[in-house]
């Protein structure tokens, strides 16, 4: 149209230097994905040029550098001042009477289009005309870095000629927020290398209905396989400033589903205001709304496909903001740009802890992991209290529980008083990476609250509790060209949040996904009692169970979608590799701990040998039960298309257990052998390794279990402190019961792997395995780089001592 004006038709994403990144890639989408079916509204682009020449006209340039001459970012008062006085010299100057009609016939233009020219909007200063929003975009064709993301503003619901100078004029003074000036000034860019286009857009009326962000990658791991959308009722600026908690989809590209959802409270909606001065405001939004998606599933696919579309066209990921209109009901993108990646955890490298110098030992436990964290001591004893742990403390307590698991996320380290290496407190720090010392026996009498102390698991089995927050070093070892070796390295994982960036850890797969967390974490409520839901007379376990399952007039569907989410979620991490799902191993305590759990559960002498694993699933009592969690498995294969999926017993004493199982699975369509779906058997029990052989006829795999196994070989209850110097994985009688199911295994070609802890706390173990030929080995993300070099070492061995014979 002229040299400051350019409508999208007239732009490419080669015109960066002109009209900044936004506005390119406006143009760019607005020509080129059209035919695809992509909707992006019309508009155009002010210059770089435009921005040029308004400065030199209205003398700015000289004045703004004077404004900034000897500017010291770091004395915040004075830049506000320096900033405030910039800004309002650009805002009282006057547009070049050229550069404004340039814009108001742009405007006049897209009006047109849009068939809302009128007499009204011709007439200068009218509110009326069309309603654009007004975005900056900024240029920086020579700097090395020219994002400069969120340092300028957005103009929402504008309407005729002298609010849309306004705004474009506005636009151009965010230029020189604080925070850019600071930003620039401390990378040492120079202020007029930069230019700022303004991009006038047709509004799309989200206020009616809805808008959000795509990205096509997850954020916070990296992982591309998802397309994750955010979405919110109103306009979306209250997603950009984080006003508002919203809708989160995830969709799984291989397999063109959605696998996780979770609703966000959004509890305001940003609307159209009739005020010029303020021209959107938000409104509290219907409790019954706040707790619907505000999109529906068809939309949500139309979105992810169409963002597939637009990261294929830029050949990169993406970071998308899309809206619906409330009029015309359709889907639009207004925004697309290339997104980085924030920085993950590089799984190339080997991490080491060591300490520089030892202190005061206050107490000693068993170490879990081999890491060391440090800080200072909150003792929390019970859960109501748990709101009280701040970041990067370190947790003291008698012993955890699920329920816990919100603080243990964000400590430094945790030591308890009870437990095992196979406790609670033991398996989730294991998971989320954090050192963890167990079974002190008197932590929380010897450590005082806000004293600071170390936690170190870096030396050996033994784990120590020092005085002081000590020195210590992480060795870090390249690993990027490790060869992988003969025997499957898999992992255990239990949480569906940390599978994704967990899969980047060299693997051949998931040998035990545990379904008790999920069901813990995101369900909470015992799956009788959500069948049983209308006759619970409790009032309290009612409301509980109200308040958690919102949207749901069905009970037990909230059960079986909230554990397909989770379970699809482990299983498109690690998509197309196995993902084995032992299906749900609650002893009666821990299920009697669930929301209305006590009226089901027996109370048992010794949980740990008692109604639980096989035994559960075809009692009468049960069986209701563990349907539905058949119709969550089924539901992420069959519906989600995760056919990676296979499924796992446990704790199963004999062989007719395991057929009355099978029968279920299959009247429940997991019928052994469809669509490739295959069934392994947990071995923890002697009497699975003495009849391996007849298992083996209806199992396609086994997976030694050598918790159980190790404390039902020698007799103690593994969760009993008063006997653990018994419990040990290593004892010769393990070692021959594990040699006997692998050689069993072998006889019948049956797939054989571990998934207990014992090779992931012991490389000997792992090597005595590999020596036995076993086919994979399962362990938690922490230590299989360590693990796979102790495995990768021993078939060389072997393989020498084959060459010598």
């Amino acid at each position: 149209m002229s040299k400051f004006i350019k409508f999208f038709n007239e732009l490419s994403i080669k015109n960066v230097p002109q009209v900044g990144g936004k506005n390119a890639s406006l143009g760019e989408m607005y020509q080129k994905l059209a035919s695809k079916g992509i909707r992006v509204p019309n508009g155009f682009a002010t210059t770089a040029q435009a921005y040029n020449y308004f400065l030199q006209k209205a003398g700015l340039k000289k004045e703004i550098k004077q404004i900034l001459k000897g500017l010291n970012t770091r004395n915040v008062t004075d830049l506000m001042k320096r900033g405030a006085k910039v800004r309002q010299a650009i805002l009282q100057a006057d547009f070049p009477a050229d550069l404004e009609q340039a814009i108001v016939r742009a405007y006049h233009q897209l009006s047109s289009q849009y068939k809302t020219s009128s007499p009204a909007l011709r007439r200068r200063g009218s509110g009326g005309g069309l309603d654009v929003a007004v975005r900056s975009s900024a240029t920086a064709e020579d700097l090395p870095d020219a994002s400069f993301a969120g340092q300028q503003e957005t103009f929402l619901n504008i309407q005729g000629e002298k609010q849309l100078l306004q705004a474009v004029k506005k636009c151009i003074a965010s230029l020189f927020t604080n925070r850019a000036i600071s930003y620039r000034v401390d990378k040492g860019f120079d202020h007029f290398k930069i230019a700022l286009s303004v991009g006038v857009q047709k509004m799309v009326r989200s206020d009616l209905a809805a808008s959000g962000v795509i990205f096509t990658i997850d954020t916070e791991s990296g992982f591309q396989n998802t397309v994750l959308i955010n979405s919110i009722y109103g306009l979306g600026e209250n997603i950009v400033q984080g006003n508002v908690n919203p809708d989160e989809f995830y969709y799984f590209k291989p397999t063109q589903a959605i696998i996780s959802r979770k609703i966000g409270k959004k509890h305001l909606k940003m609307i159209y205001n009739n005020d010029s001065d303020n021209p959107t405001r938000n409104i509290k939004v219907r409790l019954v709304d706040q707790q619907k998606q505000s999109i529906t599933d068809q939309q949500i696919i139309k979105l992810a496909q169409w963002a597939m579309i637009i990261e294929k066209h830029y050949q990169r990921p993406m970071d998308i903001e899309w809206a619906l209109d409330g009029k015309d009901k359709k889907l639009y993108i207004i925004q697309a740009r290339p997104e980085t990646i924030h920085s993950i955890r590089d799984y190339n490298v080997l991490e080491e802890f060591k300490l520089e110098k030892r202190g005061r030992i206050i107490t000693t436990g068993r170490s879990v992991g081999n890491r060391i964290g440090a800080g200072i001591a909150n003792k929390i004893m019970e859960i109501k209290d748990i709101a009280k742990f701040k970041p990067d403390q370190v947790l003291v307590t008698d012993m955890t529980d699920p329920d816990w698991e919100p603080i243990m996320k964000i400590a430094s380290a945790i030591v308890t008083d009870k437990g095992g290496r196979t406790c609670h407190a033991a398996i989730v720090s294991r998971e989320l990476g954090i050192p963890c010392i167990v079974g002190t026996n008197d932590v929380t009498r010897k450590v005082k609250a806000g004293q600071k102390i170390t936690a170190s698991c870096a030396e050996g089995e033994e784990g120590f509790v020092y005085q002081g927050i000590l020195p210590f070093q992480v060795k870090k070892t390249n690993i990027k060209n490790l060869k992988r070796p003969k025997t499957q390295v898999m992992m255990n994982l239990a949480e569906p949040d940390l599978a994704m960036l967990s899969s980047f850890i060299p693997n051949n797969g998931v040998g035990l996904a545990r379904v008790e967390f999920i069901i813990n974490n995101a369900i909470k409520i015992h799956p009788l009692a959500l069948l049983n839901y209308s006759k619970i007379k409790d009032a309290k376990v009612k409301k509980q169970i109200d308040q958690l399952t919102l949207g749901y007039k069905d009970k037990k569907q909230f059960f079986i979608d909230k554990l397909a989410q989770g379970v699809a979620t482990i299983a498109a991490a690690f998509y197309p590799k196995d993902v084995i799902v032992r299906l749900s191993d609650f002893k009666t305590n821990e299920y009697a701990n669930l929301i209305g759990g006590k009226q089901y559960e027996p109370e048992e002498a010794n949980p740990m040998i008692g109604w639980r694993g096989a035994s559960r699933f075809y009692d009468e009592k049960f069986k209701p039960a563990f349907i539905l969690e058949c119709k969550a498995l089924k539901k992420v294969r069959d519906q989600m298309g995760l056919t990676n999926l296979k499924v796992m017993i446990p704790f199963c004493r004999t062989i007719e257990e395991a057929k009355k199982v099978i029968k279920i699975l299959a009247d429940n369509d997991l019928k052994h052998g469809k669509k490739g779906f295959e069934l392994y058997c947990m071995i923890e029990i002697p009497s699975n390794v003495i009849l391996a052989e007849q298992f083996a006829k209806l199992f396609d795999g086994f997976s030694i279990g050598s918790n159980d196994l190790t404390q039902l070989t020698l007799g103690v209850d593994r969760d009993s402190a008063l006997v653990s110097h018994v419990y040990d994985e290593k004892n010769d009688a393990v070692k021959c019961l594990i040699k006997y199911v692998i050689e069993a295994a072998q006889r019948t070609k049956t797939k054989i792997g571990i998934c207990g802890q014992a090779p992931s706390d012991y490389p000997d173990f792992a090597q005595f395995l590999v020596e036995c030929g076993i086919d994979s080995i399962s362990l938690i993300p922490d230590t299989v780089i360590k693990t796979t070099l102790a495995i990768l070492q021993t078939e060389q061995k072997l393989k020498g001592r084959r060459k010598k014979k």
